[in-house]
């Protein structure tokens, strides 16, 4: 299911806005109607039902935790229909948790019914069809070590601790990306609860209106149970993370340049961490190569760079991504996400990034000594978004060649989230500033990636030419608008 959003549009706080719950007890009703797969949770009952409900409403970012009404871990799709036809009828506001690790308050969290999906955890491959059938409620790396026996893999996530569902509705860039698109677009099927209760399987062929709309638009639709992923052969990697000083920030920012220009092989690919912590700027490559030995030198300038940390070397694709930072900001943390969409690496739009980390480092643990500032830049090759020409809800349009720049702050405390909020989007608008400068004029206008979106931004912005369309989409299959009852980016 998608991680779910909830947009909370408010201009100066990022407290999401406080719903009067109807005096219907939409938990006792949920609870009567579920079968016996399903359980219902209360704050404050027995301590093992305790850990459950808080498991339930636990998140990465401290910010996205709220206490619930109560939690709800169905574990089939019928009880899935079941809990949205109540939380319809009485008007109930609710969240659906999947893997957890969405940064937009209000998105993913309630303090009406908190519904996880951690009982969706089946993972099914398919040598026949070679597909591979997963549950929402999982981590990738629980992904990647089913299939590890099987020799296969799906285009998923490139870091631990990022969930299945909302991932792959948001769009999905991973490692093999350069080689077969974003996530979304290796999607085959989908099994969906619409607001009415209905379990449908949905594909290109059986209902190409909802197969578009589902692909790159979070939770419009209903709770999606199931998702079916194209599968492709997978042997050893080779990769790492090599960590660097600010001393060598230009080194590994010309090599990156060059990289860039030069590397075209789609197995190859980097990504580059700017972290400002304790006084102490760091910059980190993540280095990839899909096969146990990359060509002879095509990762050597990195190399020769003298590093304080290296772990780059042959290891299964499991094993990559367990040795990754974590997607998940620090425990007990506060953390924010933002996205800027470049078209182009150029050593201004590194030197911007890499100005930005220390600025805006400085500046906020003057306030917030604990605080951390993140700058990821995440190249792909320009041709990532032409190996789907079916359309998708996101991105509104394959012309306009982006990549997902990240921006990440985490603090501690609820009495500076403004300070943070109105920083991330300075800092945002002075990246895009840049890159328009530079030559990059219609990023301006592009679409930031979903899954690092933060929660003001325009929705015309984000769906484009396909709002119309997914409306009317919507129109039809929620015309009770029970959706609207969550989180998240609203058609």
């Amino acid at each position: 299911m998608p991680r779910v959003h909830l947009f909370v549009a408010l201009a100066l706080s990022w407290t999401p806005a406080v719903e009067a719950l109807p005096d219907t007890d939409a938990c006792r009703l949920i609870q009567h109607a579920i079968s016996r797969s399903s359980d219902v949770y209360y704050p404050g009952c027995s301590p093992s039902c305790s850990n459950n409900y808080t498991s339930d409403i636990y998140h990465w970012s401290e910010a996205c935790m709220r206490p619930s009404l109560c939690s709800v871990e169905p574990g089939t799709a019928e009880d899935v229909g079941k809990i949205l036809q109540i939380l319809g009828s009485t008007r109930t506001p609710f969240a659906v948790k999947a893997g957890g690790h969405n940064g937009n308050p209000g998105f993913a969290d309630t303090e009406g019914v908190q519904i996880a999906l951690s009982r969706f955890s089946a993972v099914e491959y398919d040598a026949a069809s070679q597909t591979v059938a997963v549950g929402p409620g999982l981590l990738w790396e629980d992904v990647y070590a089913a299939l590890e026996t099987y020799g296969v893999n799906v285009v998923g996530g490139r870091t631990p601790g990022v969930g299945v569902s909302g991932f792959s509705l948001g769009g999905g860039y991973s490692w093999l990306t350069n080689q077969h698109g974003l996530t979304l677009d290796t999607i085959v099927e989908l099994e969906l609860v619409d607001p009415s209760g209905t379990i449908s399987s949905i594909t290109q062929e059986s209902n190409p209106d909802l197969f578009f709309a589902l692909r790159g638009s979070l939770n419009n639709f209903g709770i999606v149970t199931k998702i079916v992923f194209q599968a492709y052969p997978q042997g050893h990697v080779w990769g790492g993370l090599i960590a660097y000083s600010l001393g060598q920030v230009e080194a590994v920012h010309a090599a990156v340049v060059r990289f860039i220009q030069e590397v075209t092989d789609p197995k190859a690919g980097i990504n580059i961490i700017h972290n400002f912590a304790a006084g102490q700027t760091t910059i980190g490559v993540l280095t990839f190569y899909d096969a146990a030995t990359p060509p002879n030198g095509l990762f050597d300038d990195f190399l020769n760079i003298p590093s304080t940390e290296n772990d780059a070397r042959t290891k299964s694709y499991r094993e990559l991504i367990a040795t990754f930072p974590g997607g998940g900001g620090r425990p007990n943390n506060r953390t924010i996400l933002h996205s800027v969409p470049i078209m182009e690496h150029s050593a201004a739009i590194l030197k911007a990034v890499i100005n930005e980390t220390i600025f805006w480092g400085k500046r906020l643990t003057e306030v917030v000594p604990e605080a951390t500032v993140g700058y990821g830049v995440e190249p792909f090759l320009s041709n990532h978004f032409s190996h789907n020409t079916a359309p998708t809800a996101w991105p509104p349009s394959r012309e306009v060649v982006t990549s997902p720049d990240l921006i990440q702050y985490s603090w501690v405390s609820e009495a500076t989230d403004n300070l943070f909020l109105d920083s991330i989007r300075q800092s945002a608008e002075q990246l895009m500033r840049v890159a328009v400068a530079d030559g990059q004029r219609r990023v301006a206008d592009a679409s930031p990636y979903l899954n690092y979106a933060l929660y003001d931004v325009p929705i015309e912005r984000l769906f484009g030419d396909n709002l119309e369309r997914l409306r009317e989409i919507k129109a039809r299959v929620d015309p009770n608008n029970v959706m609207a009852l969550t989180g998240g980016f609203k058609v």
